[in-house]
């Protein structure tokens, strides 16, 4: 049984154009370590699963879930993006 953590860090940092290693030194953790969170190869304690989710100022189940979060474009209404 995979009891993998998904997460929404890459679309958050994209969205927000924050690097990987800004965002590893807002939290004093190293680099590649947001990049194992990204890929789903490390779950998060739950220290750190609140930092994050504080650093994006959203709550945690928004930046993470025990399931996969469904696609934007998935979603009702998904195609509303906004143009500019």
């Amino acid at each position: 049984m995979n009891e993998g953590v998904f997460n929404r860090i890459a679309l958050l940092r994209a969205e927000q154009g924050v690097s990987r290693r800004d965002l590893a030194d807002a939290l004093g953790v190293h680099y590649q370590t947001i990049g194992y969170l990204e890929r789903g190869e490390y779950n998060p304690s739950l220290h750190l699963a609140l930092r994050i989710a504080e650093f994006f100022r959203l709550p945690v189940e928004t930046v993470f879930s025990t399931t996969p979060f469904p696609r934007i474009s998935d979603a009702p209404g998904g195609q509303r993006a906004s143009s500019g």
